[in-house]
């Protein structure tokens, strides 16, 4: 097999400096969920990234952060449509990270700021992709197009009406997002879906006051309730409980079962990483990554008590938020109704089940098609050897919307390592996997040229 040649070479073209400079920039604004002002401040950057790198721009609004979408003809009259989302997850607390969350820091060859590894930093890495392809031939060689939106962590609720409204202009034959992690040779996996996404909200209401707790006797305590409801949503043993949950679950098909034998995984780094002593039932090998990949999950992210207080009395609310990732055949519409008539059946007709904005449905590109085999080629010029691949991800994205409505397969590339901490302190990543992201996708632009002659 011939390799690749050095990083240093295959990056010649990308400005690895004005990527930093780029990367810094928009590092410096805040844009987690609810931080509109700086949101749309992110968006107005990212739209002037673009438009300098020589794309048509639209900044549209929406009810929440807004969306850039941006064109490019190519020498080719394929297109290939890039998903991005710029919103990263809020930097907790400061005192924890090694280096301010919102001011990009170097040190030792990696770049540590909040979304270098995950959004902003594969956005910008594929906008210097562009950049290069321009300086080095004048034109694409082929047709480009990008959604960029800034609700990508909360359920991407206003992105399926923006690519309804501009369905034609967004056409293309395939599209390309940045999700996931590494194998065991640190090669970025290469995904052919996602899971889908459904988030719940569970109240319980108490008494109107807060109750002193010796009358635990006699009134009903909302947290416990809530508690109760949970254990029948999802049991100690891990399975979730909810009737016909798993009826339309079908198992990975023999070539995706083929690639989960082939796929390798460091599990004792990614468990010092994380700091937690074992997976759960001590998965190893091959069962830990199937069900990483194949089954559905069920996760409780956010618990609250009302009031908020260290006083000791019965509290007059309990709510728990709950998120579902779903695998082909599940339907965020179906699995809600399963939970509320689930909740009625045990009992719990006093539970207020409230479903949040973005759910979506999951996706799943066929392996053999010819877009997602390129993408596992262009290993062979970045790093030397093919990409390992995934029959779907280990993560949620809105890519059900962009396959359903504007016509197109799906696939998806890693970026961030499993030490990234791209939900911690101190998110960090090498310059040189930005990089080669950025390699890759100039690489994948022209291996599409090239097939379609």
């Amino acid at each position: 097999m011939e390799q690749a040649p050095p990083v240093a070479y295959q990056s010649a073209h990308i400005s690895v400096e004005q990527l930093i400079t780029d990367l810094r920039l928009l590092c410096s604004l805040p844009s987690s969920s609810g931080q509109l002002n700086e949101l749309k401040a992110s968006a107005r950057l990212i739209a002037d990234f673009l438009r300098r790198a020589g794309l048509d721009i639209r900044l549209v609004p929406t009810d929440g952060a807004p969306i850039i979408l941006g064109w490019r003809a190519g020498r080719s009259s394929e297109r290939v449509l890039l998903y991005h989302h710029y919103d990263v997850a809020p930097p907790g607390p400061w005192r924890a990270w090694s280096h301010e969350p919102y001011k990009l820091a170097e040190r030792e060859q990696h770049l540590y700021a909040r979304g270098v590894a995950h959004g902003k930093g594969p956005l910008v890495a594929h906008i210097q992709a562009v950049r290069s392809l321009l300086r080095a031939e004048n034109e694409l060689p082929v047709g480009l197009v990008v959604v960029v939106e800034g609700e990508g962590m909360s359920g991407s609720p206003n992105m399926p009406d923006v690519l309804h409204r501009f369905r034609d202009e967004l056409r293309a034959s395939i599209a390309l997002s940045t999700a996931g992690t590494r194998d065991a040779m640190g090669l970025p996996f290469c995904y052919a879906g996602s899971k889908g996404l459904l988030r719940v909200r569970l109240t319980v209401r108490g008494p109107e006051h807060p109750l002193d707790p010796g009358l635990a006797a006699s009134v009903s305590n909302p947290v416990w309730r809530l508690l109760w409801a949970l254990d029948h949503i999802k049991g100690e043993d891990e399975d979730i409980r909810v009737a016909g949950f798993y009826d339309n679950i079908n198992g990975p098909q023999r070539d995706e079962r083929e690639l989960l034998r082939e796929a390798r995984i460091n599990e004792d780094e990614r468990l010092a990483a994380w700091g937690i002593p074992d997976f759960l039932f001590g998965m190893r090998g091959s069962s830990l990554l199937r069900s990483e990949v194949t089954l559905p999950t069920c996760n409780i992210s956010a618990f609250s008590v009302e009031p908020t207080t260290n006083s000791t009395f019965i509290p007059t609310a309990a709510s728990a938020q709950i998120d579902f990732q779903l695998v082909p055949e599940q339907n965020p519409v179906t699995i809600m109704e399963l939970i509320r008539g689930h909740l009625v059946e045990k009992g719990f007709t006093d539970i207020t089940v409230e479903e949040l904005p973005g759910a979506y449905h999951p996706v799943r590109s066929p392996l053999d098609h010819p877009a997602f085999q390129r993408l596992v080629a262009v290993g062979e010029r970045v790093h030397g050897t093919p990409l390992p691949a995934l029959p779907l991800g280990t993560f949620a994205q809105p890519l059900h919307a962009i396959s359903d409505i504007l016509e197109m397969p799906v696939v998806t590339l890693a970026l961030a390592r499993h030490n990234s901490l791209i939900y911690g302190p101190n998110e960090h990543l090498p310059v040189d996997d930005l990089v080669r992201h950025s390699q890759s996708l100039s690489e994948y632009l022209i291996a599409t040229a090239a097939s379609a002659g």
